[in-house]
Parts: structure tokens; C-alpha cells; sequence
């Protein structure tokens, strides 16, 4: 492979260029595990999420094991994947190369790209929540944190915020967003600390006290804030348990948690760009261990929680909140804003010189990972483009910081649209929010039969590699993980669009939800139409496609 000097400035001596690509092998697995352990992030992601399944009757802990188990068996499939073919763009590439071009982009170009300008504003509305109304609020700043909670102004005003940071810190390389997600690991991990520290010595009348006392900064009217919370989220119907429930209300709630928690393979992409990357084993570590720790993290802290906040106080004001946000009722909730758990845990003391650097360390968590919306993405671009179905533009990389510009301007500015088209909520935007998890669960299914057809239909390549020799039964341990994992997507599947579960439905995205179904196949339609367009194209200027996919990318 023909290799030239890397400059300095963005590396030096331990990085080295791939003169056909003009990518950088400039991440450690350590930064794969990292960027895994934020992709499924407990404090944004799973937060957010938790909240929003209140009215669902399997308990949230063993809900989130379960789902972490069979979910292991994703990182074993794209672990696989990677140690074969360690190249940017991750699903394309793969999916491309075993069944065709047509089926590796329309999947990978709808999963990866269109559906990732839906995350823009889910993610300004994560950040809104737990960095500028928390520290607002605890700076007694009421009129604005409540602006930020509720104002569609001010959501959209985060969203330009959003893709701003992300496209920043992408921009800037891989090494460097390599270094600010370490920073916003340790900083973020030792706020989660100090949190669970405050809960294992706080009691619940204490925080009731303290509730009290200080949520009125935030807008909330004088008295017993806590009961009247209570109250509001038995009326909204709050059932979620924090353990038990049968196994079939368990599995009925796996289609909302995988919001969270169906990612660890979210770098998958990148692999291209991380040293020791055909390292089977490394590979599975990194993706298993973010999802390992993530999970007993989140048992750990909910069981804090329920000590000292109480599981059915957070419930009940989860219902509360979202029962109002989502318009099933009128009256506004006693808690004026999003039960953001740190913050809660934050009232056991009224101190702003205490709650302001902790709520500002726990935000960190959403800074180290929120160049996740944008990063993984513009790899399945750049290769896209490197195949010649996109224009070779997206493909061109910036030559001082080895990053695919055109690529991110691809993910930015459509982001930015569809965030304003579902702030303001035209044409029903808001009623898609599990489809953008849907989507890519698609996308996902495809590359899972793909691992469990490799080592039969590439033979020569699955021999060549570190993984032939995992077998299980004389069956590839490849194609075994990848049974079990695409089992279990082809329920998420069945229940998010046909969603058999009463006459409304549990998830809001099946067919019964026609916005929907229009906005995807829309999207899969013109992944279509750009994949026919190219392919003629191409061919008028004499390069057939069909040739492209016959072969390994380069690295």
C-alpha cells in the first residue's frame, strides 16, 4: 500500500496517510471504546428516552439488560465486519460488496445520511434540557431557562447551536475530536460520580424539601411541588416499573429503549481511520464494553435514584411533562420543565456554587458526544462519493485536517432544514421521532444478513481473515451472532411499523401513522432515484458501476 509523510500538525509520526483516500489512521481503539460508550449515551440519549416511557408496563432495568444481552450480539457482527473489511464507510462498503450496489447504497445512503438529518433537532433538544435550563434555573435566571424549556425560538436557536459545535469539532480532524471526547469522558464520568454520591447519601425528604424550596427558580409556583407532581402523573396514567413486569410487557418496551441503546456500533464507519482496526477481538471489546458498562451504570443509578428521589416520583413527573409537551392535556405540569435527573439530584443542596460545576460537568456528556449526529455519517458519503454514486466533491478531504468537508455540508444544512420543519412541527414532523431509529434499524438488518452470508458468498475473503477460524458447531461464529441479532431486529421491525398492540399502538410510527410511511419511503425513493442517476451518468462517461462493486475498496 503506497504511503507518504503525514505532516505534523495534525499528527506526525504516528499517523499515516492512505494516499488513495486521503484518510488518517489517527484513532486509538481506546477512542473507538469511547466514542462507542458515548454513541450510547446514558445521560443524553438514555435519559431522554427513560422519560418518554412512562406509560409502558415493563420494568426499565430488566428491560435494559435484556436488551443489552441480545444486543451484544450486534457488536459480535459488526466486530466481524470490521476485522474483514476496515474501511470508511462501514455498512456501505459491506453491504455493497455482498449484495450489490443497489441494496448497499439505497440502505446505507437512507440510513446513514437522509434519516441522520431527523437527529439535528432531537439532539438540541437534549442539550437544551440539560445544559442551558439547568444552569439557568440554578442561577435563578427563570424568565430565560424557561424561554429555553418551552420556546420553539429558542429550540431552533440550540439546533443552530448544535450542528454549529458538531460541524466545529469535525471539521477540525479526527485527532482532535478524539481529544475533546477524552477531556468530556473524564470530566462527564466525574459529574455522573459526584451525582451518585449526592443520591446514596441524600434521603428522600430531603430532596422533597429541596424540590420545593427550589423549583420555584425554574418557574415553578410555590407549595408542595412534589405532591402535585405526583398527582398530575397519576393522571397522566404513569405505570412504569422500575423492575418486574412480565416478559411480554418487557420486550413490548425493548422498540422504545433500543433508542438508546441499539448503537455501540455507531463507529462502525470510521474503522478506516482506527489503528489495529482488523483486530477481531480489540474490535468487540471496545463496542462490548461501552455497552457493558453503560447498562450496569444505568442499573447503578436508577437504583440510586428510587432510593432517594424515588423511581415513582421520576415516573410520574416524566408523565406529567410529556403528557402536556406531547398535548394529551392543557394543563401545564407542576414541574416546569424536563425532569432532568441530575438536576433533581442536585436540589438535595441549595447551593448555585455547588450545582452550577457539577451540572456543568454532566453536560459534558452531551459535548463529547455530539459530533456523533454528523461524524459517522460523512464516512458513508466520502465512500459513496469514492465510488463515484455521489459527486467525487463529497470524496474531496481538506488536506491540513484530513477531513471530507463537502461530506459534512451534506449533513449541516439539511439538518438545519429539517430541524426548523420539526421544531415548528410542518407537516407533522414531530410524529416521527422513533423513525429515525427505524430507519437505521433497516440498514442495520441488511448488514446483519450480509455478516451471515459472508463467509458463503465471499469465501476467498472470510478464509483470508481473522475470523475464520471463530466457529461455533462448525458454523462461523459470524453468522451465528448474526441470526440471533437479526431475530431480534426483525421483531423491533414488526412492532414499529405494524405495532399490534391495541388500536392506537404503542410506538406512534406504523403504518397507521401515514406521515410516516410517506417520509420514509420518500426517503428510500430518492436513495433510489440518485442510485439509477448515477449509474447512467457514470456509464455515459464510460465508467460502469457494476465493476466498482466487484472489487475491495482501496484502503
Amino acid at each position: 500500500m503506497a504511503m507518504q509523510g503525514v505532516q505534523k500538525s495534525i499528527g506526525g509520526d504516528n499517523l499515516f496517510l492512505r494516499k488513495a483516500t486521503g484518510l488518517v489512521r489517527s484513532w486509538s481503539v481506546f477512542d473507538a471504546f469511547i466514542y462507542a460508550f458515548f454513541s450510547i449515551n446514558l445521560v443524553t440519549l438514555g435519559f431522554y428516552i427513560f422519560s418518554q416511557m412512562w406509560f409502558l408496563d415493563g420494568g426499565l432495568i430488566p428491560t435494559m439488560v435484556i436488551s443489552g444481552i441480545l444486543i451484544f450480539f450486534e457488536c459480535v457482527v459488526y466486530a466481524s465486519l470490521i476485522a474483514v473489511m476496515p474501511r470508511a464507510g462501514g455498512d456501505y462498503v459491506w453491504q455493497s460488496r455482498i449484495f450489490g450496489g443497489l441494496i448497499g447504497f439505497v440502505l446505507a445512503v437512507t440510513g446513514w445520511w437522509f434519516i441522520n438529518w431527523l437527529w439535528t433537532p432531537l439532539y438540541a433538544d437534549m442539550l437544551r434540557h440539560i445544559f442551558f435550563v439547568p444552569l439557568l434555573g440554578v442561577l435563578g435566571q427563570t424568565a430565560s431557562a424557561q424561554w429555553f424549556a418551552w420556546d420553539n425560538n429558542a429550540w431552533m436557536l440550540v439546533a443552530v447551536i448544535t450542528a454549529a459545535f458538531a460541524g466545529a469539532i469535525i471539521a477540525f480532524g479526527m485527532r482532535a475530536y478524539s481529544q475533546v471526547q477524552k477531556w468530556c469522558f473524564w470530566i462527564g464520568n466525574a459529574g455522573l460520580l459526584i451525582v451518585c454520591v449526592f443520591l446514596l447519601l441524600g434521603n428522600n425528604d430531603a430532596f422533597r424539601a429541596g424540590l420545593n424550596a427550589q423549583a420555584v427558580k425554574f418557574g415553578a409556583a410555590s407549595g408542595d411541588v412534589y405532591a402535585a407532581t405526583l398527582e398530575a402523573g397519576t393522571a397522566a396514567g404513569a405505570v412504569s416499573p422500575l423492575w418486574g413486569g412480565s416478559v411480554f410487557a418487557i420486550f413490548l418496551a425493548m422498540p422504545y429503549i433500543v433508542f438508546f441503546n441499539l448503537w455501540p456500533n455507531w463507529g462502525a464507519t470510521l474503522y478506516g481511520e482506527v489503528k489495529g482496526a482488523d483486530d477481531f477481538k480489540r474490535n468487540l471489546y471496545g463496542m462490548a464494553l461501552a455497552l457493558g458498562v453503560t447498562t450496569l451504570l444505568g442499573v447503578i443509578f436508577f437504583m440510586l435514584v428510587d432510593k432517594t428521589i424515588t423511581w415513582d416520583f421520576l415516573s410520574k413527573a416524566n408523565a406529567a411533562y410529556w403528557n402536556y409537551r406531547w398535548g394529551s392535556t392543557d394543563v401545564a405540569p407542576p414541574l416546569p420543565f424536563w425532569p432532568y435527573p441530575p438536576l433533581l439530584a442536585m436540589f438535595l443542596v441549595d447551593s448555585p456554587i455547588l450545582q452550577f460545576p457539577v451540572l456543568l460537568a454532566m453536560s459534558m456528556w452531551f459535548f463529547g458526544w455530539a459530533a456523533t449526529i454528523f461524524l459517522s455519517a460523512t464516512r458513508v458519503i466520502f465512500a459513496a462519493a469514492f465510488d463515484r454514486l455521489l459527486p467525487e466533491k463529497m470524496a474531496e478531504v481538506d488536506p491540513r485536517t484530513r477531513t471530507p468537508l463537502w461530506a459534512l455540508a451534506a449533513m449541516i444544512i439539511p439538518g438545519l432544514v429539517v430541524s426548523f420543519l420539526y421544531i415548528y412541527d410542518w407537516f407533522g414532523f414531530r410524529s416521527l421521532t422513533l423513525a429515525s431509529t427505524m430507519v437505521i434499524a433497516v440498514m442495520y438488518f441488511g448488514t446483519t444478513l450480509a455478516a451471515i452470508l459472508l463467509p458463503y458468498i465471499k469465501k476467498d475473503l472470510y478464509q483470508a481473515s481473522p475470523i475464520a477460524k471463530y466457529n461455533i458447531a462448525g458454523i462461523p461464529l459470524i453468522s451465528v451472532a448474526g441470526v440471533i441479532f437479526a431475530a431480534f431486529l426483525a421483531f423491533l421491525l414488526f412492532e414499529w411499523f405494524v405495532d399490534p398492540n391495541g388500536d392506537a399502538g404503542l410506538y406512534g410510527i406504523s403504518y397507521r401513522n401515514i406521515n410516516s410511511v410517506y417520509f420514509m419511503v420518500g426517503f428510500y425513493g430518492l436513495a433510489v432515484a440518485m442510485y439509477f442517476v448515477a449509474k447512467v451518468y457514470r456509464k455515459n462517461q464510460g465508467v460502469d458501476i457494476d465493476n466498482v462493486y466487484k472489487e475491495i475498496p482501496v484502503e
